[in-house]
């Protein structure tokens, strides 16, 4: 009777995780040898969150996910949908989780991940990867891992005790490491035991870039520790872009594909760039993200104000106004703070002034802001910030912290009294490649104030 409780048990809980699993996408191209779940792939067959995804020595499998993305697999290689669970209403809910075991492994964002790239994961055996609404390659084996990217940016991170591959999200901290398209010829790699990844130049060892014209045998550059590329991988690739044009004639009927249709990427009929397939889907618009407009509202000194303050209330979101300075939020898709990890900026932009108040007469002097810091700990959700501001004859040091909300907005600590610390509020962004801005008022001493505003853009490990 025990054995067959536990028997029971055990089914109980499979057929639950089964249950619970949801379709991730579907197949829509299969060459060469390919299994969903230790089954042959078959297009149009629906792949499952968990289910295992594995090519042969001439197979390529490509999945389009729930979201109009792109998980594709190349030669020998072992991948996993982990997780695809998508909220349209409410996009800080969706989690996306991709694993590839070994091999080779492009990732193309859909609508999805643009919305929450901050619940985005991509898991090597060695390193965890987020996006920046982005199309990037992977190789992997169990000690090394090198990314590139086709369009938008990634950022990379060794696992350790501040990133674990049972987490969800980017990892972003002092060892993360960055990397954009507009790198042209780069990549990272990181190997396993190693605190952050490396950048590394050369078309030649750049994971899976394959190109020759369509119906030809080609010639292929091998991701370094993948062994040779055969001849049944040279001829395979040529069929695969065939296949796809027809399947992509068969839904679109009105779209032309054959000989002289361009191909993005390439330079036409003749001669096609066939490294990668051509769209399957529309690429939506990039999403424009929430902004930050910041400045003085009031004239100083003979200086004019920088907005008025009534006409921006009326089409941004204020999210704090600070003696002579202001903060908004401008419109566009709300930041999402990351559940774990941290950034770091450093000082872009300020104005400042120490306020003298003698009682009837109030002299505010210009002060210039320098050796600006500003860290962020998601995990704890709070922030750290310190600068030096000078005027002519003296100079001052200031220390802040707070709390940071899920929707990015800064709330300093109140001061109560403490010289030299400042009260803060403000904004995280992630319009044009991230940012930050405050307003703040600290105390000197008995006469002495300072008030001003800041802007902030992040360290580039």
């Amino acid at each position: 009777m025990i054995r067959r409780g536990i028997v029971l048990a055990a089914l109980t809980c499979a057929m639950a995780a089964a249950a619970q699993a949801g379709e991730a996408g579907k197949v829509i191209f299969v060459a060469g040898s390919a299994q969903v779940l230790d089954q042959p792939a078959a297009e149009g067959k629906p792949v499952q969150e968990g289910e295992m995804l594995q090519t042969g020595a001439d197979g390529f499998l490509y999945v389009k996910t729930i979201d109009n993305g792109l998980f594709i697999l190349r030669p020998n290689t072992k991948a996993r949908i982990v997780t695809y669970q998508v909220d349209e209403r409410h996009p800080e809910n969706t989690r996306i989780k991709l694993e590839l075991i070994s091999g080779v492994a492009r990732s193309k964002s859909g609508d999805a991940v643009k919305r929450a790239r901050q619940n985005f994961r991509f898991n090597t055996p060695v390193a965890a990867i987020g996006v920046r609404g982005t199309d990037f390659t992977v190789f992997t084996d169990q000690s090394t891992s090198r990314v590139s990217v086709i369009s938008g940016g990634v950022v990379v991170t060794g696992f350790g005790d501040a990133c674990r591959p049972e987490g969800s999200g980017p990892c972003e901290g002092v060892f993360s490491r960055e990397l954009s398209a507009a790198q042209r010829g780069k990549m990272l790699q990181i190997r396993r035991g190693a605190q952050a990844p490396t950048v590394l130049s050369g078309d030649s060892v750049l994971p899976g870039q394959q190109a020759a014209p369509a119906g030809a045998p080609q010639a292929s550059v091998a991701p370094v520790g993948s062994g040779s590329v055969t001849t049944v991988e040279q001829t395979v690739e040529a069929r695969k872009n065939e296949q796809l044009a027809g399947n992509i004639a068969a839904q679109n009927p009105t779209t032309p594909v054959g000989p002289g249709t361009p191909t993005p990427g390439g330079s036409g009929g003749d001669n096609p760039d066939t490294s990668m397939p051509p769209p399957v889907v529309a690429v939506p618009e990039p999403v424009k993200q929430s902004g930050i407009l910041w400045g003085r509202w009031v004239r100083v000194n003979g200086l004019p104000a920088d907005f008025n303050l009534t006409l921006e209330r009326a089409k941004h979101q204020l999210v704090a106004v600070n003696g002579n300075f202001a903060v908004f939020r401008t419109a566009g898709q709300e930041y999402v703070s990351p559940e774990r990890g941290g950034i770091g900026f450093k000082l872009a932009d300020s104005e400042a002034y120490i306020v003298t108040d003698y009682g009837s007469v109030t002299n505010e002097t210009a002060a210039t802001l320098s050796n600006g810091k500003l860290n962020v700990d998601f995990g704890s959700k709070t922030f750290a910030t310190s600068f030096d501001a000078s005027t002519r004859k003296e100079a001052f040091s200031f220390t802040g912290a707070g709390v940071v909300a899920r929707d990015g907005t800064l709330y300093g600590d109140r001061a109560n009294g403490r010289l030299n610390f400042v009260n803060v509020q403000g904004l995280l962004t992630n319009d044009k490649g991230g940012g930050a801005a405050y307003v703040f008022d600290g105390k000197i001493d008995e006469l002495r104030s300072i008030n001003g505003a800041a802007s902030w853009t992040p360290i580039k490990n």
